[in-house]
């Protein structure tokens, strides 16, 4: 078994609604050059997504819904017809060849699993995957296709394993979580924004799923400007006892760097800091929980230049074993990508300060921990509860 490939096409960046929208793929190629220009992909294996067939995206995704988005990349669906399965909206806009572009992102998803599930790579990292907002028949949120459902549905279906989500992305992983609400063979985890004040509005800590798959979704909805130290102690906790409650073969993340402070569609006030330790963590959980299997995804983030290539790149020195990468940025690097809208950043680490003092940051910690407890207390042991209460900041009674 091999370490590390990553899953990556420059035709990706078809998956693109227009140049105004704020799903952008440039996000992809930003990324790419600067792990080229760190060196690190010289002995790394790149493997090229491939499409996903119409019986892979059946798993999930209606016949009917799968049509209606081939129609809609050649210009032939109606804008009646489009607004009945979310396309054609402000959020998911027509654009030619939709169907091409988003299975290709299912394809690199289902492939990233399949190379990890097959004992062919212990970890993967497809940059181009996590769009966790579509459902069976309707686009949302900027994603056509549901890649991850679908991938997990597939490796269910050919590996019967168990696969534990784990989604860190600002929005609620709303469209994983539903296609998995029933079901005992899938764990989700996201920890998000409050939908309080953030689309979809889902992900409250009431929703734990049903029938068999009842305690098996679990939502860490944060509150607004929640900040570093708040969030990776939210996340590390709820992540290690869903690991210990549900013995996955397969932990997937979703790595979102939409909870940043700079990005500019959502509320958190998270750093750099988040963004080397998550992807440490999760690597750290599954070296413990999976024999090291784990499947890292991209996801949202709207500032394209100053953060999304930091954290993804940070995804990628945890997935190779690597610390954080630290220091300056190379200035080729920053040279390349000068006289955009947005200046490159120039070193990995965020200024500080990066942004004023949030006066009611003691209320929001304790309320994110009194979230944190209310979600995973029903779950623990007594005696892990002495242990939590130990070592909390906060009041845990």
């Amino acid at each position: 078994m091999k370490d590390f490939a990553y899953l990556y096409s420059p035709e990706e960046a078809t998956y693109r609604f227009s140049e105004t929208h704020p799903f952008n793929p440039i996000r992809l190629e930003l990324t790419v050059s600067l792990l080229e220009a760190m060196n690190q992909l010289d002995d790394i294996p790149c493997i090229a997504p491939r499409h996903a067939t119409d019986e892979e995206l059946s798993l999930v995704h209606d016949q009917d819904y799968i049509a209606a988005v081939k129609a809609a990349g050649t210009g032939a669906l109606t804008p009646l017809k489009a607004q009945m399965y979310g396309l054609g909206t402000e959020d998911t806009p027509l654009f030619q060849g939709m169907h091409s572009g988003a299975s290709l992102l299912v394809g690199g998803t289902i492939e990233a699993c399949d190379l990890v599930l097959s004992g062919q790579y212990k970890r993967t990292f497809h940059i181009g995957g996590g769009l966790h907002h579509g459902f069976r028949g309707r686009a949302s949120g900027f994603c056509v296709y549901n890649d991850t459902a679908v991938a997990m549905a597939a490796m269910i279906e050919k590996y019967h394993c168990k696969i534990l989500y784990v989604d860190t992305d600002a929005h609620h992983g709303d469209g994983v979580q539903w296609a998995f609400y029933n079901r005992k063979d899938v764990m989700t985890l996201s920890l998000h924004e409050t939908g309080r004040y953030l689309f979809p509005g889902t992900g409250m800590v009431t929703e734990r799923g049903s029938e068999e798959g009842y305690g098996f979704s679990w939502n860490v909805p944060l509150d607004a400007f929640t900040e570093d130290d708040s969030f990776l102690l939210a996340y590390e906790t709820a992540l290690f006892e869903a690991c210990e409650l549900f013995q996955p073969d397969l932990i997937i993340t979703q790595n979102g760097a939409d909870a940043h402070a700079l990005d500019p569609l959502t509320h958190l006030s998270l750093t750099m800091k988040s963004y080397e330790q998550i992807p440490q963590i999760a690597v750290a959980a599954a070296n413990k929980y999976t024999n090291g299997k784990i499947v890292a995804l991209g996801g949202g983030g709207y500032d394209w230049y100053r953060v999304v290539p930091r954290a993804w790149s940070q995804v990628f020195a945890a997935m190779t074993g690597q610390a954080p990468f630290h220091g300056e940025i190379p200035v080729s690097w920053q040279e390349r990508w000068s006289g955009q809208e947005t200046t490159p950043p120039t070193h990995w680490h965020d200024p500080s300060p990066l942004y004023p003092a949030i006066p009611r940051r003691p209320e929001i910690e304790e309320k994110n921990w009194e979230t944190v407890k209310r979600l995973i207390w029903p779950f623990v042991s007594d005696e892990r509860k002495k242990q939590l209460t130990a070592t909390s900041p906060y009041s845990v009674d």
